[in-house]
């Protein structure tokens, strides 16, 4: 968050609407037929030519802790909570998968938590109840490595979850985290995520394709540095036909807290 100016977070956010209307560039007919039907807990609309589904892992409600908000006080974040008529000293997180047809590829960003686990980890089940075949996925695009957005990647056996996809990854994000000076240096606290992006990437050693910022990386798909979060934390920007999408991952991930107070 740090690493964006007020103006340039206000554009993000603003754009972040899922009805965001751009003009942008022409997709290809999708290669997949699209799907028309609603469950519970994933959402499909239209992005020009492109479906976008979003898939529900779960949800989640945690302790606030001291250093949730690095920057800020308890008492200040318990007053932004107070403010949003939210319960104090708790924090719901949404976690969520977005399912994209382009029109030639079927994509997803990031992966959830995981196998499942509690209220957690439901991208497998809510994608085989809407007819989603894990091996029909082209590829596997990543935001960071935080474990709610790369555990999904493989499955509770070790094994590739989306086995017949290219896994996409953001180089900032794979410099900073795969290195094992900065793994040495972390604090205990964070050591673990260091640990688990290994174990997570293990089965696509020498597999994994790292891209840089604001150069299309599948037809009418384009990384955006939002870093911050992490050093490699990125948003993408989806064109389809005349429309398009700002998908910003965990830019404002609590909007009561990182909307209202950017």
């Amino acid at each position: 968050m740090s690493a964006l100016s007020r103006r340039d977070f206000l554009a993000v956010t603003t754009a972040a609407t899922a009805a965001s209307v751009l003009p942008a560039g022409s997709a290809a007919l999708a290669a997949a037929p699209a799907a028309t039907s609603q469950v519970p807990s994933a959402y499909r609309y239209k992005v020009g030519d492109a479906e976008v589904t979003v898939v529900s892992d779960g949800i989640r409600t945690i302790p606030l802790g001291d250093t949730f908000v690095r920057n800020q006080p308890r008492e200040a974040v318990n007053g932004a909570l107070k403010a949003a008529y939210l319960p104090e000293n708790q924090v719901t997180i949404n976690f969520n998968v977005l399912l994209v047809n382009t029109g030639g590829k079927l994509i997803v960003i990031d992966t959830g938590n995981g196998p499942a686990q509690g209220t957690v980890g439901l991208t497998q089940g809510t994608l085989k109840a809407i007819g989603v075949d894990p091996k029909s996925v082209d590829a596997v695009v990543i935001s960071h490595f935080h474990g709610d957005h790369i555990n999904g990647l493989v499955t509770a056996e070790g094994t590739p979850a989306y086995p017949n996809a290219q896994v996409m990854v953001p180089e900032a994000e794979w410099a900073f985290w795969m290195d094992d000076g900065n793994m040495s240096r972390a604090p205990d606290a964070q050591k673990g995520a260091f640990q688990n992006a290994r174990r997570v990437f293990k089965p696509f050693e020498g597999k994994v394709e790292r891209f840089g910022w604001d150069k299309e990386i599948i037809s009418g798909l384009t990384p955006v540095a939002t870093n911050g979060h992490t050093p490699g934390h990125t948003s993408f920007r989806l064109a389809s036909g005349d429309k398009s999408l700002f998908v910003q991952a965990d830019v404002t991930n609590i909007p009561a807290l990182f909307l209202r107070n950017p």
